[in-house]
């Protein structure tokens, strides 16, 4: 709800345009999403005059069908072979949906982009620094000594990787680097920086500090990445300090800031009390203090979540500033990342 809450935040602050694409990447279940469409409908009397679509960027047919079935209530259709979308409909609450395979598919126009633990799942390069030797990638082999076991090995000699990837100002010794977000991340502030609109990201991870992340979870217990492969998730921690290289020139960008904070400055603690007053029942109550434990308590996902945020440069700094710093009024500040103001 306080993502949704950003986004109208965000909306209001850029002059409140006509047309708002909701985007998201990887919508898991589709649970986030109808969250924030229902912050909207709460809100419609503010978005009014807006026209809102939902554009969902998913690759895999079993999730679409499930977000099809939590967003319409299962009325969706395929869209016909011209269409860039692959499928489309209705969602409860009116507005239209459409699902796409790429980014790179959705149409251009004032959009807010979305990826919520999207990056920490896409596959990474693993690099260690030998002294002697310099750089070494982190490959995957089969183990001569175990049957039908995979073990880590160096490459013998540098990889194309090693020198694409490899910053000439690293300083750790073990670094992990995903280029596909980088990519991405190119994509959303070219589109940020010609359609406007922003982008947030909450995911796992540093902002360039950390070194080993890879790891595997199965039954929400950690697993060994190279046993079993195919049965368990794996995922490494987002690296925001090459997610905000990658955006360089064309968006800026605000974050990494802890998930406990950035809730916090969205007001959570008041959306909280409002909740408990409104809940009759001790069981919501209670899983209601539970939840914000879980979001707020730094032993949990307070401290190892965080968000980051991209945007146009003139939404932080006027473009005339520079040279009449008195005539513009002061931009109002990005919530989240500073209190969200309650007018």
């Amino acid at each position: 709800q306080l993502i949704g809450i950003w986004y109208i935040s965000e909306w209001m602050a850029m002059g409140k345009p006509s047309t708002l694409q909701l985007v998201e990447l990887g919508p898991g279940r589709g649970t986030l999403t109808e969250d924030i469409l229902r912050v909207f409908k709460q809100l419609a009397s503010v978005l009014s005059k807006c026209d809102i679509s939902v554009h969902l960027v998913e690759v895999s047919p079993k999730l679409s069908e499930i977000q099809a079935g939590m967003l319409t209530g299962g009325k969706v259709q395929p869209s016909p072979e011209d269409e860039s979308a692959y499928m489309k409909g209705i969602s409860k609450t009116g507005i239209p949906i459409f699902w796409y395979r790429d980014i790179q598919d959705v149409p251009p126009g004032y959009s807010f982009y979305l990826a919520h633990e999207f990056f920490d799942a896409l596959p990474i390069h693993k690099f260690q620094q030998r002294t002697e030797k310099g750089w070494r990638e982190v490959l995957v082999d089969i183990d001569p000594e175990v049957p039908d076991q995979l073990r880590f090995v160096l490459s013998p000699s540098r990889t194309p990787a090693t020198q694409n990837f490899i910053q000439p100002e690293e300083t750790r010794d073990h670094v992990e680097v995903c280029p596909e977000a980088g990519v991405i991340v190119q994509r959303l502030a070219s589109r940020i920086e010609k359609d406007g609109g922003a982008a947030l990201v909450a995911d796992y991870g540093h902002d360039g500090t950390k070194t080993d992340t890879f790891r595997g979870f199965r039954n929400h217990k950690l697993h060994d990445v190279l046993s079993a492969p195919g049965t368990a998730d794996l995922t490494a921690d987002v690296d925001f300090s090459y997610l905000r290289k990658m955006a360089q020139g064309k968006a800026a960008t605000l974050g990494p800031i802890k998930q406990r904070e950035f809730l916090k400055n969205m007001g959570i603690d008041l959306r909280l009390q409002v909740l408990l007053q409104n809940s009759g029942d001790t069981a919501t109550r209670e899983q209601l203090l539970h939840s914000y434990d879980m979001l707020m308590n730094p032993e949990k996902m307070g401290d190892c979540f965080n968000f980051f945020a991209l945007l146009p440069h003139h939404r932080l700094v006027h473009p005339d500033k520079k040279n009449k710093p008195e005539s513009k009024s002061p931009l109002p500040p990005v919530a989240g990342f500073n209190e969200l103001l309650l007018k």
